[in-house]
């Protein structure tokens, strides 16, 4: 199937079910390509849409680090070939500013197959150190869009391979169903492994090639506790402190993953803490970029799970009432939230695409 074009998608909009309609259109025009940042971290909360965020602030009894951005707008995340995008599609076309099909991981499909280049890897033959920070494990598919070319996101042990040949600075994330491999192959490509938050937080700052793979799998929900598992705040602290040794700057993905897991599961309570230890992360971000000009800081999401709506607020330390309309992904839009260098590039309502041109992606050699 062709790629979907922006004004087409105004057309489209009367014949699609209310779970898939883009809540506001037209979609903004051309972006250009605005100068790369030194510095760029992307996060990514998997699932959230904009009511997740409603959800979340309303546990927390205040409104999220990211909701107080100078910036906001909104992204369609439509995929090459669907309406309802995963969220191989919709990193890839974050990561490369290219629409693909369903489940493919930065190649041009449909189209000849070719790899797309991404951030991470654009971002690397400038000098740049990179890094993927995630709660899911580590070859799932938002991290897996940014440093693997692979037709179907479950290519596991291939994308591992991808992540080798790529070699990116660091990793944190999940253990993954083959950790003995995982860290095994880490080991031999020079990455220091560390399997507990202990392990990590002991690493001297110097120690820049880190390879993290924590607990069984994903890593566990907040509310189930981690026990000597790092949270994602701590992982991206350790992230930063890292890679913003790099002279050249750095690119960084942190990913929410368990966001969307638990709008899957239509389960609100694991929902709203994964929402608010998210915030959390942004605001260790926030903290390390404060007063510098040479820094931006995205806040998004691949898609939004479940077709949550709020129904009550209970207050802080509560779970708010909810409804949910479907244990899926649906196309509603997402939030997306700008801090820094090419915020103000962020306003209305954008393609998913745009934040690789906003990151600097497509940016002219200096």
């Amino acid at each position: 199937m062709t790629r979907w074009s922006r004004p087409f998608l105004i057309v489209l909009l009367a014949a699609l079910p209310a779970s898939c309609r883009l809540r506001e259109v037209p979609i903004n025009g051309p972006l250009g390509c605005p100068a790369a940042p030194k510095n760029v971290i992307l996060f990514i909360g998997d699932g959230m849409g904009e009511v997740q965020v409603e959800a979340g602030a309303y546990f927390a009894g205040r409104r999220l680090s990211f909701e107080n951005f100078p910036s906001e707008g909104r992204l369609a995340t439509f995929s090459a070939n669907s309406l309802v995008t995963d969220s191989a599609a919709s990193a890839t076309a974050m990561a490369t500013g290219e629409k693909v099909g369903n489940r493919v991981l930065a190649l041009r499909i449909p189209g000849n197959g070719e790899p797309l280049p991404t951030l991470l890897e654009i971002f690397q033959t400038k000098g740049k150190l990179t890094g993927l920070v995630t709660t899911t494990f580590i070859t799932h598919a938002t991290p897996a869009a940014f440093a693997a070319h692979e037709p179907d996101r479950e290519l596991y042990e291939a994308i591992f391979q991808d992540f080798l040949e790529t070699s990116p600075t660091l990793f944190l994330g999940g253990a993954g169903t083959e950790s003995a491999v995982t860290s095994t192959g880490a080991l031999a490509a020079g990455y220091a492994v560390v399997t507990t938050r202990d392990e990590l937080l002991a690493l001297p700052l110097e120690t820049v090639k880190i390879w993290g793979q924590f607990g069984e799998g994903h890593m566990p929900y907040e509310a189930d506790g981690l026990g000597n598992l790092p949270h994602l705040s701590e992982m991206t602290l350790a992230a930063i402190s890292r890679l913003a040794s790099g002279p050249d700057g750095f690119f960084l993905m942190v990913e929410g993953g368990r966001i969307d897991h638990a709008g899957h599961d239509n389960d609100e309570g694991r929902l709203v803490r994964e929402v608010t230890e998210f915030s959390n992360a942004v605001q260790v971000a926030e903290n390390w970029a404060a007063g510098r000009t040479d820094t931006l800081l995205l806040v998004t999401a691949d898609h939004e799970t479940g077709g949550l709506e709020v129904l009550l607020d209970k207050g802080a330390g509560n779970v708010p009432e909810v409804s949910w309309s479907t244990t899926g992904h649906t196309g509603d839009p997402v939030p997306l939230y700008a801090w820094g260098q090419n915020a103000e590039l962020v306003s209305g309502t954008l393609d998913n695409t745009d934040v690789f041109k906003i990151a600097g992606g497509c940016a002219p050699a200096p």
